[in-house]
């Protein structure tokens, strides 16, 4: 998989050594982190792109982010792919949870899944909130889900 900061620059490293380098620098910077993973995707014509963000906060001095995209050609319904959204956010938080508990980090799961009943989106959050607090992971939903709708959103191109 491969990995950029917000920037554009590509990050070289495995993104769990990316991600506990950039733990032990803003710790020993004196920061207090926290982590908010989330993925968005945005359907043009016949693909779909999905973009997924791990989001570094210090808390009370902003953050940071990473960031992955990667394109489909294959066609969802809004379920199959809010509920893919999520297993791509799971995946990521699975692979790196041992160095959040390690360093004492706290993380969130975030899905771009709306807690309104009038949105389509809706359809998959009971599913979505199952399999993140499941695998034992916090979850947020929109509106709070900044990590998905927010930060994911703006990179997915």
């Amino acid at each position: 998989m491969l990995w950029r900061k917000f920037n554009g620059d590509p990050i070289d490293a495995p993104i769990l050594e990316a991600v506990e380098t950039a733990i032990k620098r803003e710790t020993a910077n004196g920061y207090k982190l926290k982590v908010c993973i989330g993925t968005d995707s945005q359907v043009k014509g016949l693909e779909t792109e999905f973009a997924t963000v791990i989001v570094f906060l210090r808390e009370g001095h902003g953050g940071f982010m990473f960031i992955h995209n990667e394109k489909t050609r294959q066609q969802f319904s809004i379920k199959e792919r809010m509920l893919l959204e999520v297993a791509k956010s799971i995946e990521i938080a699975y692979e790196l949870c041992d160095l959040f508990t390690v360093y004492d980090v706290d993380m969130e799961v975030h899905a771009d899944i709306n807690t309104n009943p009038t949105f389509k989106s809706n359809a998959a959050l009971k599913e979505a909130m199952g399999y993140i607090l499941g695998m034992g992971f916090a979850f947020k939903a929109k509106p709070e889900a900044f990590a998905s709708s927010s930060c994911a959103n703006k990179v997915v191109n």
